[in-house]
């Protein structure tokens, strides 16, 4: 996130101001929050919130992110099938948790809201796609991918099934889905050594 000039960012204002507009995202969906109720709940004034941010979306994006990044480390056990199995298991249940719904939301609103569907690719799904693409390019660079791997294709191959069970059929999500859509997806791109 590209801040604004001027004085720094107080810590304990900003995780404030995070924490406002997480628990309010929770509580109430992303169309009832306002940068007013963001601004009261975190004892600051709207002009602190418009100071560091740009827009609602960018505030509630952040406090989102602030409170899921945690719950999605990168995995590196020397394995590319075992840390894409690990990733994709923890995106799962991530999603479908309280707190994960909260994407299913945002992307709703992301249709109607293009400032919001511009910070969420931003802020949320363009870093987790760039940790798949370090996994998947260490997976070619260690020999255990095809040299001639089309990475980005991949990572759709990998995670779109997700999100279609997610938004479209509304599916489970579970362990034994993901073992085997993992091991579908790397009998087209596992290296043939």
């Amino acid at each position: 996130m590209e801040k604004k000039k001027g004085r720094p960012r107080n810590v304990e204002t900003e995780k404030a101001i995070l924490a406002a507009s997480y628990d309010l995202l929770l509580e109430n969906g992303f169309g009832a929050v306002t940068v007013e109720k963001i601004a009261e709940r975190a004892k600051v004034s709207k002009a602190t919130i418009y100071k560091w941010w740009p827009n609602k979306a960018a505030v509630v994006m952040d406090g989102f992110l602030s409170a899921a990044i945690s719950r999605l480390p990168v995995p590196d056990t020397g394995s590319v099938m075992n840390d894409i199995i690990i990733q994709v298991t923890n995106l799962a249940r991530f999603l479908t948790s309280r707190e994960g719904k909260v994407i299913n939301e945002l992307i709703a609103e992301g249709q109607c809201d293009l400032k919001l569907a511009e910070e969420y690719r931003a802020r949320y799904f363009n870093p987790r796609r760039l940790d798949s693409r370090r996994i998947l390019e260490r997976g070619v660079d260690r020999g255990e991918l095809r040299s001639d791997l089309d990475i980005e294709l991949s990572i759709d191959l990998i995670y779109g099934p997700l999100f279609y069970r997610l938004l479209v059929t509304g599916e489970n999500l579970d362990d034994s889905f993901i073992e085997v859509l993992i091991k579908y997806a790397f009998e087209g791109i596992r290296s043939e050594r």
